[in-house]
């Protein structure tokens, strides 16, 4: 659990551990954790896209998804790994959209039940289902405030063209037909990120809750440090030598200045999905508290690794 009663010294104690990240299930754990005991919920969470194994979220499932039938296990690397496309193998997988909708609804009433009014949950939830996530904290009692950007350096462009599929069936006139069409997505240079505030008490204004709480504005200034300009699109990229801990990594610059944004220097942000750890750093980074939970063992060891040269609190 953690302990609320003195914030400015606090100490985060979970099952007997005072660990800033904990291996468990981010779903099950924050049930123990107190109500309106948390100032941010900042968290990468699954996309439901079936990235890997652990954003394999719907119940329905075949041989080729994730490079596991016969023939992606004989195609070696080229084929080692393959989501589902948008249309889906079989009308089961219609439902997968339903399903991501139903696995947020799993944990957003427990968020809005640990923040403090007026505080706020910033969750990066991907470009294709990120409605229904909005949808479930909008169920769970969360007011939808923005809709933020974040603007990658890079990014990869892998739609394939159409003329080389049929180039490859031996339609030559296909090909001719369609030359400079392809099949997939654009660019995708920017990924979303949504910010829900837990509604104060009504018949009050956000200043009064800033008072009782102390969230519910924004710290443009430190924000702009980061960003250049009160914007609610942030262009960043990756320090160097920081990337290639996760495969949905996030900059740790982005982390900071969402951090900056939102909450006061001792205050506690939450992580219930952190991946390797980069919400918890940029936390300790800006002074503030910070636990975070973590299912996968690796991802866990990699978090605890990064937290290690930062333990213990700076002032």
């Amino acid at each position: 659990m953690i302990a609320t009663h003195d914030e400015s010294r606090c100490r985060f104690l979970f099952r007997g551990s005072n660990e800033p990240v904990v291996h468990t299930d981010g779903i099950e754990a924050i049930k123990e954790v107190p109500g309106e005991s948390v100032h941010l919920i900042l968290s990468d969470i699954p996309y439901g896209i079936a990235a890997a194994e652990w954003d394999v979220l719907h119940s329905n499932s075949n041989s080729a998804l994730l490079g596991s039938s016969p023939a992606q296990q004989k195609a070696g690397a080229i084929f080692k790994s393959r989501g589902k496309p948008i249309n889906g193998w079989s009308e089961a997988d219609r439902a997968i959209p339903r399903e991501y909708h139903q696995w947020c609804a799993k944990w957003a009433g427990e968020w809005h039940r640990v923040l403090k009014p007026g505080g706020s949950a910033i969750v990066f939830a991907g470009r294709r289902l990120s409605h229904r996530c909005i949808c479930a904290m909008e169920d769970a009692g969360f007011s939808y405030k923005d809709m933020l950007a974040w603007l990658r350096e890079r990014a990869p462009h892998r739609a394939q063209r159409l003329s080389v599929v049929f180039e490859r069936r031996g339609d030559h006139e296909a090909a001719a037909k369609w030359e400079g069409w392809r099949i997939g997505n654009l660019r995708p240079t920017f990924e979303p990120f949504h910010w829900f505030v837990k509604p104060y008490k009504i018949g009050e204004t956000i200043a009064d809750n800033v008072l009782e709480e102390s969230v519910g504005a924004f710290n443009e200034v430190a924000f702009e440090k980061y960003a250049g300009s009160p914007d609610n699109l942030i262009q960043c990229g990756y320090a160097p030598g920081e990337s290639g801990l996760h495969p949905t990594q996030k900059p740790l610059k982005l982390k900071q200045a969402i951090i900056e944004l939102t909450t006061q220097r001792q205050q506690i942000v939450l992580d219930p999905f952190c991946g390797s750890g980069t919400t918890l750093v940029a936390a300790q980074n800006t002074g503030r508290h910070c636990l975070g939970f973590e299912n996968n063992r690796e991802y866990f060891e990699t978090a605890r690794q990064r937290l290690d040269p930062l333990s213990g609190l700076r002032s």
